[in-house]
């Protein structure tokens, strides 16, 4: 049977799509040869539009949207109307100059708009099925800055970005689940309700949507598939009963609800977090004892054994309970067995943060606000680390510039104490290894983030060298975002990581966890092997908004998946400690 359509009203635009919507703009003018100022301007109206934390409507109202940096009258009028019809009419005229396919091509890692307009121009692509042919024949080669490595590349990204179209980073998923999960405990009758799933277990990319629930009779189990199905954001209903339905939202997420007993909801948690192989592995471990466990119960024979929660499952089973972030079958069914797994890092045990950028390079915030976010988390102290001098593309900071934001810096320092910020840098790392500033100005900077931002076309052995020569400069503190990947759009550069490992160790270089949701780099998988080795960690949020320092909750949850404790985690400690800390390795 096909999918039944809903056919309930339009829901309401919501910021997301505004920003959305302007962004489209910006990529189409670009795309048509607009105006490079008209262009800025939406671009910077959708980044405005994006980081507001007020109710979006209720400012429009008001007009305080006016009152926003980036945002014009003409703009304000376009959002309004967005608001008001859900469009507006610069979007529609676009529409209708730009095929929906061009715009969908701006997927591609590496065609932006430029290209796509070259491509379109020159050969008439307007689709990624055609820039796909283009590039089989060879024909994007022979476009004035293209050539086959660039021809090749795309042909890549293609194929990883058809791999990944159905998977979302875990920041959307989460959101999307959170704003569900919150309308769902709403819904009279509904008593226990959870997000299952990979967001549950912090996969950095999420498939679909687990929720489950319980309720008070059956007549509130089909109240509430009546009210899920009819949310706001639902563009499809694949299927829709009395304990299961499925919809599909207009992200393209798709999202089960599950109603089951109460007496289920342990068994049902436990199954339906996953992940697969650590679930076949319990179950093996049930059988052994005696038992049969599935997702309606533990059971003994024909008898159910009573559970209160998953604790009670793990504990009948004669295991610890196990974090969702570790149910990976990577050892942490032995170490449960063994009573050996790790009190793992929480959120609430961060007490500051670095790698934090500013309007200096290519942040949004000014230095206060960055500063003031921060405390208002609750933090101690804020690393800031704008880009170094040789990322021009990101307003890279001259040694001018540098000297003038640490002065603004030490004045904030004693506005605002006992409230630290640390005076850093992002310092990119140079095809030979070395950090893009002299010896001298480096020793001025509270600490160093080392990264590599560009020329990630090297061998295996290129690369490793030119990170462990960084890693060895005696004034690098940090290692940025280790593999320079980006989800569902660009692969990791080949890395020797144990050599990478053992020079972090040997020079007491923190490895940082790039809680960014497009990075969350350090991988999990190797965060566990990395601790082994005897590395320390540092959780940052690679923020380029005051919105954005809050992203350290993803790094948390990756520190968590990799086994991490409080201990190894070195921004776990207070504003004094770190500056002890960082004073010390500076003298040494």
């Amino acid at each position: 049977m096909a999918p039944a359509r809903k056919t309930s009203p339009p829901r309401a635009i919501t910021k997301a799509d505004v920003a959305r919507a302007l962004d489209d703009v910006a990529a189409m003018l670009e795309i048509t040869g607009d105006n490079p100022f008209r262009i800025r301007a939406f671009f910077n109206a959708a980044r405005a539009v994006d980081d507001l934390t007020e109710d979006l409507n209720e400012m429009v109202k008001s007009e305080a949207l006016l009152e926003v940096r980036g945002i014009g009258k003409s703009i304000f009028a376009d959002i309004k109307s967005m608001l008001e019809t859900g469009t507006f009419p610069e979007y529609e005229k676009l529409r209708k100059k730009v095929p929906a396919g061009m715009l969908e091509m701006l997927r591609i890692s590496g065609m932006g708009p430029k290209k796509v307009k070259a491509v379109h121009d020159k050969l008439k692509v307007k689709s990624i099925e055609e820039l796909e042919q283009a590039g089989r024949n060879g024909w994007l080669a022979e476009l004035p800055g293209f050539g086959e490595k660039t021809q090749t590349n795309i042909l890549k990204n293609i194929a990883r970005y058809r791999k990944y179209r159905q998977r979302f980073l875990l920041s959307t998923a989460s959101a999307e689940a959170e704003t569900i999960l919150d309308a769902v405990r709403r819904v009279p009758g509904v008593k226990q309700s959870l997000i299952g799933g990979s967001i549950r277990r912090y996969k950095e990319t999420i498939g679909d949507v687990d929720i489950l629930a319980t309720v008070s009779r059956e007549a509130d189990g089909t109240a509430l598939m009546e009210a899920f199905t009819t949310l706001p954001g639902v563009a499809t209903i694949v299927a829709n009963g009395p304990t299961k339905s499925s919809v599909i939202l207009e992200s393209g997420i798709n999202v089960d609800l599950r109603v089951v007993k109460d007496d289920e909801f342990p068994a049902a948690v436990h199954y339906f977090t996953g992940g697969k192989e650590h679930n076949t592995e319990v179950r093996t471990i049930a059988k052994k004892q005696g038992y049969k466990l599935n997702e309606y119960g533990l059971f003994k024979g024909e008898d159910r054994v009573p559970l209160t929660d998953e604790a009670a499952l793990f504990k009948q089973l004669g295991m610890d309970y196990i974090p969702p972030e570790l149910r990976e079958n990577t050892g942490e069914i032995e170490a449960a067995q063994a009573h050996a797994l790790p009190h793992l890092v929480e959120a609430g045990d961060i007490r500051g943060v670095f790698h934090c950028h500013t309007n200096y390079s290519d942040g949004r915030s000014t230095l206060r606000e960055m500063a003031e976010a921060a405390q208002a988390l609750g933090h101690q102290y804020l690393g800031i680390a704008d880009h170094s001098q040789t990322a021009v593309y990101a307003n890279g900071l001259p040694p001018a510039k540098v000297k003038k934001q640490m002065e603004e810096i030490r004045e904030l320092n004693r506005e605002l104490a006992p409230f630290v910020v640390f005076a850093g840098i992002e310092s990119d790392i140079l095809m030979d290894g070395r950090l893009d500033y002299d010896d001298e100005l480096l020793a001025s900077f509270d600490y160093v983030c080392a990264s590599v931002h560009g020329q990630f076309a090297g061998s295996e052995a290129q690369m490793t060298k030119r990170i462990v020569t960084a890693v060895s400069n005696p004034f690098t503190t940090m290692l940025g975002h280790p593999t320079g990947r980006l989800l569902l759009s660009r692969d990791g550069y080949p890395l020797n990581l144990t050599a990478v490992f053992e020079a972090c160790a040997a020079h007491d270089v923190w490895i940082e966890i790039n809680a960014h949701p497009v990075r969350l780099d350090l991988d999990w998988r190797h965060v566990k092997t990395a601790k082994e080795m005897g590395v320390k960690f540092v959780v940052n949020p690679d923020a380029h908004h005051t919105s954005e320092i809050a992203y350290f909750r993803y790094g948390v949850g990756v520190a968590r998946k990799g086994w991490l404790t409080k201990d190894d985690v070195l921004n776990t400690r207070g504003a004094a400690d770190v500056r002890r800390l960082l004073k010390a390795r500076r003298r040494a």
